[in-house]
């Protein structure tokens, strides 16, 4: 069962499955966000999706962590049943930072109703649920770590997001790289206000982004191209 928990210094949440939960979660993941000239507005957007999926592939792989999970198989069970049989299963996990998954949770709405236009009978498409399971895990997660009142707020600013058709994805290297910087105990305050301040698109992001449109504009280069001139840290505290 793919689960997703708060890393131990706030700083992303880790997600975890078995190969086959990771597997599915990545299919999921492709099936809708589609090749690159699908939804060209939802390039840039398209690229963070993959982005995760990328870790999410390597964990699978085993290129990140694994952790041994009680499977719920007791002694008693093997005596009734007559079988020997491990009671602990592999999982495997990745990171991920906080910005980056609260923005993907957000793209996906976008890709989601982009693919329900297109398909003939959405509702019983599997990999539709499987998005809205990794979306609620997200907002899950993020419930455990804001007040109850700021969390509502947010859940409303999810729900009423606008689309976000050429998005300046620069704005979440921008909100990673602060957000590793801050020392724990302000990322446990600052963490709502990040989440609101990607499901809204406030003024800082509209400031942010005529800047990164300025550097766009005079050689013509999607807004996506635009590199954020600064690196990420080589090692982060999770």
């Amino acid at each position: 069962m793919l689960t997703m928990t708060n890393t131990p210094n706030h700083t992303g949440v880790k997600i975890s499955g078995d190969y086959f939960d990771l597997d599915e979660l990545n299919q999921a993941f492709y099936h809708v966000i589609g090749d690159e000239n699908k939804y060209y507005d939802y390039a840039g957007a398209r690229t963070r999706i993959l982005g995760i999926s990328y870790e999410i592939r390597h964990a699978a792989q085993g290129d990140r962590n694994v952790e041994s999970v009680f499977n719920g198989l007791h002694d008693h069970m093997k005596k009734q049943h007559s079988f020997i049989a491990p009671d602990k299963n592999i999982y495997f996990s990745t990171e991920v930072l906080w910005p980056e998954v609260l923005y993907a949770a957000i793209a996906l709405k976008d890709f989601v109703r982009l693919h329900r236009e297109d398909a003939k009978f959405p509702d019983w498409d599997v990999h539709l649920h499987v998005i809205a399971r990794f979306q609620s895990l997200v907002l899950d997660c993020l419930h455990g770590q804001v007040p109850e009142e700021e969390y509502q707020q947010i859940l409303k600013a999810f729900q009423q997001a606008v689309p976000g058709e050429e998005y300046a994805i620069q704005y979440i290297d921008f909100l990673n790289i602060k957000y590793i910087d801050m020392p724990k105990k302000q990322r446990e305050k600052s963490l709502g206000v990040i989440a609101l301040k990607i499901a809204m698109q406030d003024k800082d992001y509209v400031a942010f982004r005529n800047q990164v449109l300025a550097a766009a504009t005079p050689n013509k280069v999607p807004i996506h191209e635009i590199r954020l001139q600064t690196e990420y840290p080589e090692e982060i505290e999770w």
